[in-house]
């Protein structure tokens, strides 16, 4: 690191999360807020098409605005300027970091989907006070987020299986020689997106509901009233419902007239749709339609399918896998019974499964301290072997049956 300071970015399809370290790596501050390329797509493909379409400079000015304007935002909170700043690293999926360059991307719309740049790469982005370094790209659907945080690891143990949440799921497996690595679309839900009460992971946000008699009681950070529903929040407010009956296998938010408790009362009838509805106030109404709890049936369906077909792909049996490494949109940990009532993982899995606060942002944190951090990051680059799951047989027969909440 070459001054005191350094930022690292977590370049997010739904979300971007930011932090300003010292010299030793310490977090002095840490901030978040949604991709503003949303606006352009909800995922990927759509930004993409429309970068084809010749916004990709309108994309990548957005991008890099944001990128500036969280760097003075965690200046501020340090009470510091952009001019003490010395190193900036960055990371995200293939599309995202392709827009950042404002790099070709119709290679990524079809076959055989490689990316026109795959290395790391020293980019000026205007405002920032020096260039910042780009992680590199697997292949078409791996990218250096996952590459992030798997480089945060400095001695992975053979049958460790670590999984980024998030829009663009990225799974890698570490058999003890190499690396599987593969991705899956699970879509935004996880990080708020398509939510109507989602949010970031940040003062406001429920983090957790749990069912305590008949009462469905919050945990929001900060302790302040709550604003909306985090990744973990989403989670166990949809794992609550389920333990109170509000919720049934399938995912159908049951008729209230089958409900006997008092939980009755977080059903609401809302424009013709049911709802769970966590909390209101004169402000503020958390509630889940019945179709954004199909939206993460169809996020958690595509995590649980994807980890399941890797580990067929590399042929490791499920007594062999010794960890499951959760990071990303989730943000916080969670108890096992609530991801096992939404089946986000194989049973098995859940019971080996540990979390990893901002994984991306600790990899690249690790990237800063290192002086031979970019070569070591190429070798490990060098060890992944990309399984693509997407459109395969294997892959779209196991999320099907992921999809319901009893697999």
């Amino acid at each position: 690191m070459s001054h005191g300071y350094a930022l690292a970015f977590d370049l997010g399809t739904t979300t971007l999360a930011a932090r300003l370290v010292d010299g030793q790596g310490t977090c002095v501050a840490q901030a978040g807020r949604y991709n503003p390329q949303i606006p352009f797509g909800a995922d990927v493909i759509r930004r993409m098409e429309n970068a084809v379409a010749g916004q990709g400079e309108v994309l990548q000015q957005l991008l890099q605005q944001a990128l500036v304007e969280l760097a003075g935002e965690l200046v501020t909170q340090a009470g510091l300027t952009l001019g003490d700043v010395g190193s900036v690293v960055a990371a995200g999926n293939p599309a995202i970091s392709l827009l950042l360059q404002g790099a070709d991307v119709q290679s990524l719309l079809r076959p055989p989907y490689r990316p026109t740049v795959k290395e790391g790469l020293v980019l000026a982005v205007p405002g920032l006070p020096v260039p910042l370094y780009l992680m590199p790209l697997v292949s078409g659907f791996v990218g250096g987020d996952l590459v992030s945080v798997l480089y945060g690891v400095e001695a992975p143990i053979a049958g460790s299986l670590f999984i980024d949440v998030g829009t663009n799921g990225e799974m890698a497996l570490f058999d003890g020689q190499s690396w599987w690595v593969t991705s899956v679309a699970a879509g935004p839900a996880f990080e708020g997106g398509q939510v109507a009460c989602g949010m970031p992971a940040v003062a406001g946000a429920v983090r957790r509901v749990h069912l305590e008699q008949d009462q469905l009681r919050l945990e929001v950070i900060g302790d302040l009233p709550p604003r909306g529903l985090c990744g973990s929040g989403l989670v166990t407010a949809i794992a609550a419902a389920r333990e109170g009956g509000l919720l049934d296998d399938a995912g159908t938010l049951v008729d209230p007239d089958e409900v006997t408790t008092n939980l009755v009362r977080y059903l609401m009838e809302e424009k013709g749709q049911r709802s769970l509805c966590l909390y209101r106030d004169a402000r503020v109404r958390l509630c889940l339609s019945q179709e954004e709890i199909r939206q993460f049936q169809l996020a958690k369906g595509a995590v649980y399918a994807g980890a399941q077909c890797l580990l067929e792909r590399a042929e490791l049996p499920p007594d062999a896998l010794q960890q499951v490494v959760l990071t990303g949109a989730l943000g916080f940990s969670l108890p096992a019974e609530a991801l096992k009532s939404v089946a986000l993982l194989p049973e098995y899995m859940i019971k080996k499964v540990i979390f990893m606060r901002d994984g991306v942002l600790a990899g690249l944190t690790r990237f800063l301290l290192q002086p031979d951090a970019a070569a070591e990051v190429g070798r490990l680059v060098g060890a992944m072997r990309s399984y693509p799951l997407s459109g395969t047989p294997r892959f779209e027969r196991a999320f099907v049956r992921a999809l319901n909440f009893n697999v």
